[in-house]
């Protein structure tokens, strides 16, 4: 960072103008909702279920771990797995509504980003702060059906949360902030079954969702590449520059390599590691075919990556099906 940018790290001044050449949004189906509504809609990401995924997996790994490390019975499974699911939701858009607030002015300063509710003006920001309590709310009431521990647990995850657009201004790798963010759910799948964390297992899962996130998250940031330079906007995207294809896969093994250590420590049997076999031969395909350099295939980068959730979840439930029978 320059001397100039120095002194003005937290307020970062856009410089791309607004192009009446930029693509207009896609269509989708939040578009047949009154309009009066729908720019809530489009700020929570409603429309974009890959984030609610990347948020909820996390948490669906370390509760169908925990449910197989305990016997647990199937109804306390599928219990917690609903209960995160929703919860994903709502935390999800609260911390999407906390990211565009901070970052109104520099979304309206890049092409991807300039007609989100916010940055296009169909919102106040009071209006948003509105939104963005009305979520909290729900989001501290479902906090409090957990167990005390859990509780605690995850209310402190807020603070990463809150913290997580400022780091975009002043570090070069904002997405390992993001990443423990949206791998805080390692901690609280457990801690919500077992009224406790065993922090052994979990810290390497945790830490495997956190490269995950830096991954997935890289890639999606460099179809802004350019833009978040000019911007002074940072970003892992930015720093990996033309070696971001050998570091994403190198990632992918440490990934791989910290879920199946976590696994191992858990005691987990052969069908959780056929699911990270399964999650890493998907990682090496994505990365080895996507075109860094077309904005279409970094942005299918997040539902992409959603598979290799999927696959790791569905390798331990699998295992927990077969343990139980």
């Amino acid at each position: 960072m320059s001397p100039d940018n120095t002194n003005n790290a937290l307020c970062i001044k856009p410089v791309v103008p607004p192009s009446s050449n930029d693509p207009a949004p896609a269509a989708t189906w939040l578009d047949h909702i009154p309009s009066n509504i729908r720019p809530y809609f489009y700020l929570a990401r409603v429309h974009r279920p890959s984030g609610i995924l990347l948020l909820f997996y996390p948490c669906a790994w370390s509760v169908t771990m925990t449910c197989y490390a305990l016997s647990a019975p199937m109804t306390t499974l599928w219990t917690y797995l609903g209960f995160f699911l929703v919860a994903s939701q709502v935390f999800c858009a609260a911390g999407c509504i906390i990211d565009d607030m901070w970052d109104k002015d520099i979304d309206s300063a890049t092409s991807r980003t300039r007609t989100r509710p916010l940055a296009a003006g169909d919102l106040s920001m009071f209006q948003a702060f509105v939104f963005l309590i009305l979520q909290l709310t729900i989001g501290i009431w479902l906090f409090m059906q957990l167990n005390d521990y859990s509780f605690v647990l995850g209310l402190s995850s807020l603070v990463l949360v809150a913290l997580y657009p400022t780091m975009k201004r002043v570090i070069d790798w904002p997405q390992a902030v993001l990443g423990m963010c949206f791998s805080w759910g390692s901690f609280l799948g457990t801690a919500s079954v077992a009224g406790t964390v065993d922090w052994h297992i979990y810290i390497p899962l945790y830490m495997g969702g956190v490269c995950w996130t830096i991954v997935y998250d890289t890639c999606y940031a460099r179809q802004d590449r350019d833009e978040d330079i000019l911007n002074g906007v940072h970003s892992t995207a930015v720093v990996f520059g033309d070696q971001i294809r050998p570091i994403l896969l190198m990632f992918s093994a440490i990934i791989c390599s910290l879920v199946s250590y976590a696994g191992v420590l858990n005691g987990n049997g052969v069908p959780f590691f056929v699911g990270v076999a399964l999650g890493a031969s998907f990682l090496v395909r994505l990365f080895t075919r996507i075109d860094f350099d077309n904005k279409e295939s970094c942005d299918g980068c997040l539902i992409n990556n959603t598979w290799f959730g999927f696959w790791i979840w569905a390798g331990a439930m699998v295992d927990y099906v077969v343990k139980m029978q």
